[in-house]
């Protein structure tokens, strides 16, 4: 992925089987396709958010969500392997914050359970990309391929 070496192997991690296609941007891996819709997502489920929460839940849970993509798209873009690996484990946390953030927004009864079940669907699809996705990416770190 880092210089557009490595593509994604399948459903699970971010893009094409291997064979069929070579990863030239972050544009080109599903992980990140799927990071942008998050972020859609969270921004329009926090639309509906009271007033008061505008600098408060509503900022935060935008920030992290906008983060995963980011954090994907930088660590593509960035020439070595092991920077990508590193900034995919900053995608992944910044999943873990914001599904905290959901579950807060969703016991203050600030979203709906339909939004909130798709939303915790996605988050947990992107967590099991990433996770797949940074195990290839440090397998083949660590062969140095």
């Amino acid at each position: 992925m880092a210089g557009g070496q490595l593509a994604a192997g399948g459903p699970c991690d971010g893009g094409q089987d291997e064979s069929q296609e070579q990863i030239n941007s972050y544009r080109d891996l599903l992980v990140w396709q799927k990071g942008m819709a998050l972020a859609k997502q969270v921004y329009r489920m926090t639309e509906a958010f009271p007033d008061h929460e505008k600098f408060g839940l509503m900022a935060p849970m935008r920030r992290a969500a906008v983060s995963v993509p980011s954090n994907i798209a930088e660590g593509q873009a960035r020439q070595g392997r092991k920077e990508f690996v590193q900034f995919l484990s900053h995608a992944g946390g910044s999943l873990a914050e914001l599904d905290t953030h959901l579950t807060l927004a969703a016991d203050l009864g600030y979203c709906g359970q339909s939004g909130v079940k798709e939303t915790v669907a996605l988050i947990a699809e992107l967590q099991r990309m990433l996770t797949s996705l940074r195990q290839k990416v440090a397998a083949r770190l660590a062969t140095n391929h």
